[in-house]
């Protein structure tokens, strides 16, 4: 099979230069496309020369449409509004689509469930394979340890993130959730303030933290009587996440149009 042509958009920002030289160094994958917004001062430049791993023939444009025409697939770690529209538009050309977005609101999951009915998604708050271990952990251990064990998620990141919780405490949420057979939504407790009364049982508490230039850490803490269980992940370069979703687009490549998560990509 030819290598997969994939489009990344966000290209001149952080994540789309280390998806750039990631696709760059990997085997079966090649760049065919570099997004970025109509104002960008990248717009025209070599998508490698800005990645700083030398020229790629491939430029830097605002026209995600004629990307798409010649791609396999898109990776998109931008905004809400961005990855609606890349979304759109990896339907209407059918091709496999990643989203590493977070902050996404319901409306914005209803248009990414629409858009599935016409393309292969692959959709996490976190590409690093470590978390989506810790996932797979965090669920095990809310079904094994029981009701009896209060859960807490604790996550920090650098100053400039600007959504909380993370989309990588959600995906531990929903994990703990499923663990017990409860709903995320239904039992979410988003922070403490004043005289709050004793905790209801079965809450998933989250705390966000912001500071300084940390990359991300996440705990999730079954606290019982005379005992705790703290189950951690501590990223400390953002890069790990591409490698991520690159086997998240392999594994997209042809599959039928549907909702995928990690989990899906890696067997769990």
């Amino acid at each position: 099979m030819d290598d997969m042509r994939l489009v990344v958009t966000g290209a001149a920002g952080r994540m789309g230069r280390m998806l750039v030289k990631a696709i760059a160094e990997a085997p079966g994958v090649v760049l065919s496309g570099a997004i970025e917004r109509a104002d960008s001062p990248a717009l025209g430049q070599d998508a490698g020369l800005v990645a700083g791993v030398g020229a790629s023939g491939t430029p830097i444009s605002s026209d995600p449409a004629a990307a798409l025409a010649n791609a396999d697939g898109v990776i998109d770690f931008s905004a809400p509004a961005a990855t609606r529209a890349i979304a759109a538009l990896a339907a209407r050309a059918r091709v496999a689509l990643v989203i590493g977005t977070t902050g996404l609101s319901a409306d914005d999951l209803t248009s990414l469930a629409a858009a599935a009915r016409d393309a292969p998604i692959v959709r996490s708050g976190n590409m690093s394979l470590g978390v989506n271990l810790l996932a797979r952990l965090v669920r095990d251990a809310a079904r094994a340890l029981g009701q009896e064990f209060d859960i807490e998620i604790v996550e920090m990141h650098h100053r400039m993130k600007v959504d909380a919780p993370s989309g990588t405490a959600l995906m531990l949420g929903e994990a703990a959730a499923e663990g017990r057979g409860l709903t995320l939504r239904d039992h979410s407790v988003r922070g403490r303030d004043g005289v709050t009364g004793p905790r209801k049982p079965g809450a998933i508490g989250f705390a966000s933290l912001r500071g300084g230039t940390v990359v991300g850490d996440h705990s999730v803490i079954f606290a019982g009587d005379g005992e705790r269980v703290v189950l951690s992940h501590h990223a400390e370069d953002r890069s790990l996440f591409a490698p991520g979703a690159l086997k998240a687009a392999l594994w997209a490549r042809g599959r039928k149009p549907g909702l995928y998560s990690m989990a899906d990509v890696l067997g769990n």
